[in-house]
C-alpha cells in the first residue's frame, strides 16, 4: 500500500487549464506532487504547434518526471484529455506507473467531441472561441454547471490564458486521430491488464462518459464526485484532492509485467 512507502504522484491537465493547484498538493502531502504543464500551454505556450501530439507529450513528461524523480515508480492521474497522455503513457512505460487514475479520461472518440470541434475549426475560428471564452469566464463555468464564486472564476480565467488557439487545434488533432483508431481500444485493454486503473466522475457528467462496459468491470475502482461535473477539480477542490489522496492510499501496485504487443 501506498502508506507504507509514499509514492510520487503527478497529474496531467486536460485541454484548458492545470492541475497545479495548492489544494490539491495539501491534500496529498507528505507525497510529492508534479503538475506539469504540457507542451503548448503555460510556460510552453510557445511551442510549435507542429510538435504538439499526444506523442510528444509522452515524451516530454518522461523527461521531466525522469528528472525530478529519477526512474522509482509513480501514480500517475489524468483529466479529460490529459487522461488520454496518461494512458499511452502508462501503456509506454508501465515500468513506471505504479497506478493510473482517469478523471473522465477519453476512451472513445465520443468522449472527445470538443476536441474534435476544435480540430475542424481554422486558426481565425478557434482564437475567436477562445477570445469569446477568455471575454466571460464567469459564462464559461454557468454553462458547465459550476457557480460562478470569485475563486472559482479567477481560476478559470488563468485556466483560459494558460494555452493559445494553436494548442487546442493541435491537440484537438491529435486526440482525434489517437482515440478514433481501433488499437486504442486495446492499448487501453492493455493498461488495464498491468496495474491499476481507477475511475474518476462527476455525478453531472458521468452519464456522457463513454466508458466500455469492459473498463468498469476491469477498473480498480470507481468513485463519483457529488454534485460536480466534467471539470470536477473547479465544483470541488477539495473534495479532488480528498478522494484522490483516498484511492492512492489504498492502490496495491501490481507486480510488473512487460507487454510489448502495443507499447509504441
Amino acid at each position: 500500500m501506498d502508506d507504507l512507502e509514499p509514492l510520487p504522484v503527478v497529474l496531467l491537465h486536460g485541454l484548458i487549464g492545470s492541475l497545479d493547484d495548492p489544494a490539491i498538493a495539501a491534500a496529498l502531502h507528505p507525497r510529492l506532487v508534479f503538475s506539469p504543464s504540457l507542451l503548448g500551454c503555460g510556460a510552453n505556450a510557445d511551442t510549435a504547434p507542429a510538435t504538439i501530439t499526444l506523442a510528444n507529450q509522452v515524451e516530454y513528461v518522461a523527461q521531466l518526471v525522469r528528472t525530478k524523480f529519477g526512474d522509482g515508480r509513480f501514480h500517475l492521474v489524468g483529466h479529460s484529455v490529459g487522461g488520454v497522455a496518461a494512458a499511452l503513457f502508462a501503456n509506454k512505460y508501465p515500468e513506471m506507473v505504479a497506478s493510473l487514475i482517469t478523471a473522465e479520461g477519453n476512451f472513445t472518440l465520443r468522449d472527445a467531441f470538443w476536441s474534435a470541434s476544435v480540430a475542424r475549426m481554422n486558426q481565425a475560428e478557434a482564437e475567436a472561441m477562445l477570445d469569446t471564452l477568455r471575454s466571460d469566464p464567469e459564462g464559461w463555468l454557468a454553462q458547465s454547471g459550476i457557480s460562478p464564486t470569485e475563486e472559482r472564476v479567477s481560476v478559470a480565467t488563468r485556466w483560459l490564458n494558460l494555452q493559445p488557439a494553436s494548442t487546442l487545434r493541435a491537440m484537438g488533432r491529435s486526440i482525434v486521430d489517437t482515440t478514433g483508431q481501433p488499437s486504442y481500444d486495446a492499448l487501453l485493454r492493455s493498461v488495464f491488464v498491468r496495474m491499476p486503473v481507477h475511475l474518476v466522475a462527476g455525478e453531472r457528467s458521468r452519464e456522457g462518459w463513454d466508458v466500455p462496459a469492459w473498463a468498469e468491470e476491469r477498473a480498480a475502482s470507481f468513485d463519483v464526485i457529488e454534485g460536480a461535473g466534467h471539470m470536477m477539480m473547479l465544483d470541488d477542490v477539495n473534495g479532488f484532492g480528498q478522494l484522490l489522496l483516498r484511492i492512492i492510499k489504498t492502490s496495491a501496485p501490481l507486480p510488473f509485467v512487460r507487454d510489448d504487443r502495443y507499447t509504441r
